[in-house]
C-alpha cells in the first residue's frame, strides 16, 4: 500500500525494479487446488483434446491411470502466482527460457510456486526501466517440484512508474 492522501491509501501490485536483490526467493500464495472442470475446459478452450487431458476412460488406460492435467495451465497459473511480486510492475515480458515439467500434475493437487531472482540490469534503452530475470518454480502439495522456468520482465522503478499513473 502506498499512501496517496490524508487517511487514503492505494493498492499496489508488484515490486518496482530496485525493490529486488539478486538471490532473494519470494514465495507465491495462496495455493491453488487445480479442479477437473478447470482441466477440461481449460483444454477445450486452447484446442488441446489429447485425451489424456478430457477422457478418463482413456486416461486410466495411460502410466499414470487417471487424468493429467494441461502442462500449459500449469504454466498460466504457476505465471499468474508471481505476478503480486514479480510482475506487476513490468513493462513486458521479455522472454521464457528452460521451461521443465519433471513431474505430473492431476486434478486435485494443490500447487505453490516460488521465485528466486537470478539478474538484475538496468536497462540501456529505457532509463527508470530494470530487468528482472527469475527462475520460478512450481511446487505440490507434497513437496514435489512440477515445473520451472526462467523469464526476464522489463520493470520499472519507482520513478517512470509514478510518471504514469496520473489517470490510474
Amino acid at each position: 500500500m502506498r499512501k496517496i492522501g490524508e487517511n487514503r491509501f492505494r493498492a499496489e501490485v508488484g515490486m518496482y525494479f530496485e525493490d529486488f536483490k539478486v538471490g532473494d526467493i519470494y514465495e507465491h500464495r495462496p495455493g491453488r487446488t487445480i479442479t477437473e472442470t478447470d482441466n477440461i475446459q481449460f483444454s477445450l478452450l486452447t484446442m488441446n483434446h489429447h485425451p489424456a487431458h478430457c477422457d478418463s476412460a482413456f486416461a486410466e488406460k495411460t502410466e499414470f491411470g487417471k487424468p493429467l492435467v494441461n502442462s500449459t495451465l500449469t504454466l498460466a497459473i504457476v505465471a499468474g502466482m508471481s505476478v503480486p511480486q514479480i510482475s506487476g510492475q513490468a513493462v513486458a515480458n521479455l522472454g521464457w527460457t528452460d521451461i521443465k515439467l519433471p513431474a505430473p500434475v492431476f486434478p486435485g493437487d494443490t500447487i505453490y510456486a516460488e521465485s528466486e531472482i537470478l539478474g538484475l540490469r538496468p536497462s540501456k534503452s529505457r532509463p527508470g526501466q530494470g530487468i528482472v530475470t527469475v527462475r520460478t518454480r512450481g511446487i505440490k502439495q507434497d513437496g514435489t517440484e512440477f515445473m520451472s522456468f526462467v523469464r526476464s520482465a522489463l520493470v520499472h522503478s519507482r520513478e517512470t512508474a509514478m510518471q504514469g499513473e496520473a489517470n490510474y
